[in-house]
């Protein structure tokens, strides 16, 4: 029995008790990996996948929702945005497990560069200077101009620069030079005062063809009115200077006689159809102008047509003394929009109208339209309308014009390819055909009444002669003179063989005070037309002569 007692034996070990150890080393082999698994990246979980973000010169790894965007794993880390920023790939793509998403950080900045404008040289040819020799009228100053540019930069590094934004500081000063450009003509004497419109600039010329003086030579007149007062001593035009701004226009007066004139301001502005000296002088110093004005449009043909008429009294010491609207704003008939034409009676109490559809008269003393003869207006299928020539006869009593006649054929009235030299007595009770198919652009002008051997004072009217009547608005024309009733019809310029007078050239031809010449644009130049011969002579040598007046 006590060697049982003495005897130990270890009872042996149940097992459940060695399967609860081996759990316990388990979870702890677990732990230690899940521990090492946090230290090597983002935990993911199910649902979720790993990407890397590159941004700000670090790389980063995140855990994103599955199906998530890269703008939404942009949000979901936190990572914030600017304006120019570029990410790759772009922000509506899905990302799979493994995507990369790189951000390239971007700024801009503006500068301004101050550049030179250099001058311009502009020309004036000179006819009373010797050819080759040449006179600085006025010395070129460069101007500034600032210009803004928009940078933008990538990591530090530029990628793009655009100019926003360019403003002139200075405004650059021409350098104007008088180029002599004298020709070989022979001079020619002549009545009264011829002016003339040439690259831009005024000249006048009196007693011969050789003495011609520049009136305005800072090149910006236009055109539209170059008209003589009635005694010559004063030049009315219109230019466009810097002070126009938004203005088509503006309206000046420059004496012909004083030494070194300067222009005058009237103070008018967007004239395109009519302005004009009343033939008749208000008193030994004061002059009447008649005047009808547009306004401004951005569309074709550039203007809408007031189709007013107003007055200015203008004094001989340069002031104006008073200005009066005898017919205000209006439509102006069919076709207003392009404007009406007028034309002072020689009398100047009263003045003749021409519109697309009607021509007639306004009487000083009750200003009103007063139709005399109405037509179909020309479907001319451009932004332009027809409004037909009007002249005077020099009693005042009748008006030679060019009518828009008959059809053809089948076409309409409108359409008719058919324009007559005709005249018309002021009551209305003569309407006359004198030339058939002239031409839309014959543009009548009447003589000074020279007295006959009889007595009597006599004129002859001048117009324009297609040479393709039936398409005359791109036709050449010749000179044509009728007697007053039509008869003794004579075409002598060009002469035959010689090109016609083309449609840019075509104005009203000018006569002179004594009725023995006419004056005209011909290939760019001014011409003088002996009337007993027909035969003509350049007096100007530029190509630049666009209008042109002639008084006494």
């Amino acid at each position: 029995m006590s060697d049982r007692i003495g005897l130990y034996q270890r009872p042996p070990t149940p097992a459940i008790t060695r399967r609860a150890f081996d759990h316990s080393r388990l979870a702890l082999v677990l732990v230690s990996l899940a521990g090492m698994i946090a230290c090597a990246g983002p935990r993911t979980t199910a649902g979720e996948i790993a990407i890397t973000i590159e941004v700000d010169g670090r790389r980063q790894s995140f855990s994103v929702p599955s199906g998530s965007t890269v703008q939404q794993a942009l949000q979901h880390a936190g990572v914030e945005l600017g304006e120019l920023d570029r990410v790759t790939p772009p922000g509506y793509t899905v990302l799979t497990a493994g995507s990369s998403v790189s951000i390239i950080r971007a700024s801009e900045r503006f500068e301004v560069e101050t550049v030179v404008l250099p001058f311009e040289r502009q020309t004036i040819r000179n006819e009373a200077l010797p050819e080759g020799e040449t006179r600085l009228l006025q010395p070129g100053e460069n101007g500034e101009q600032e210009i803004t540019y928009r940078i933008v930069e990538e990591a530090g590094q530029e990628i793009s620069r655009t100019r926003v934004k360019e403003v002139v500081t200075k405004e650059a000063v021409p350098e104007i030079v008088m180029v002599g450009a004298q020709a070989a003509y022979t001079p020619l004497p002549i009545e009264g005062t011829l002016a003339y419109l040439s690259g831009g600039n005024a000249w006048v010329v009196q007693r011969g063809t050789a003495n011609r003086q520049p009136l305005v030579v800072t090149g910006d007149l236009d055109g539209r009115v170059l008209k003589l007062s009635p005694d010559g001593r004063w030049l009315l035009f219109t230019r466009h200077t810097e002070e126009d701004e938004g203005d088509i226009n503006s309206l000046w007066v420059i004496s012909t006689t004083q030494r070194d004139p300067s222009p005058i301001a009237l103070r008018v502005s967007n004239i395109v159809h009519f302005a004009d000296w009343s033939p008749v002088a208000s008193g030994s110093t004061l002059y009447t102008i008649a005047f009808s004005t547009v306004e401004p449009r951005s569309a074709a043909p550039g203007w809408q047509a007031n189709n007013d008429l107003q007055l200015i009294t203008f004094a001989s010491s340069g002031r104006v003394i008073d200005r009066e609207t005898l017919i205000p704003e209006n439509a102006g008939g069919q076709y207003g929009w392009w404007g009406t034409g007028f034309s002072w009676s020689p009398s100047g109490t009263a003045l003749a109208y021409a519109r697309a559809d009607s021509v007639g008269l306004i009487d000083l003393a009750d200003p009103a339209f007063e139709p005399l003869t109405a037509f179909a207006p020309l479907q001319t299928l451009g932004d332009w309308a027809w409004v037909p020539g009007v002249a005077w006869g020099a009693k005042g009593d009748v008006l030679y014009l060019v009518a828009h006649g008959s059809p053809l054929g089948i076409e309409t009235a409108s359409a008719s390819p058919v324009f007559n030299l005709a005249t018309l007595s002021t009551d209305g009770r003569l309407d006359l055909t004198l030339v058939e198919r002239t031409g839309m652009f014959a543009n009548p002008s009447v003589s000074p009444a020279i007295e006959t051997e009889a007595g009597e004072d006599a004129y002859r009217v001048s117009f324009l002669q297609a040479s393709t009547p039936l398409d005359s608005e791109s036709s050449f024309y010749r000179i044509s003179i009728i007697d007053r009733d039509g008869s003794n019809r004579i075409t002598f310029f060009p002469a035959e063989g010689e090109p016609g007078l083309a449609p840019k050239d075509l104005g009203t031809i000018a006569w002179s005070p004594n009725a023995d010449r006419l004056a005209t644009v011909y290939r760019g130049d001014l011409w003088l037309i002996d009337v007993a011969t027909g035969i003509g002579q350049r007096i100007t040598g530029d190509g630049q002569t666009t209008a042109y007046d002639w008084k006494e």
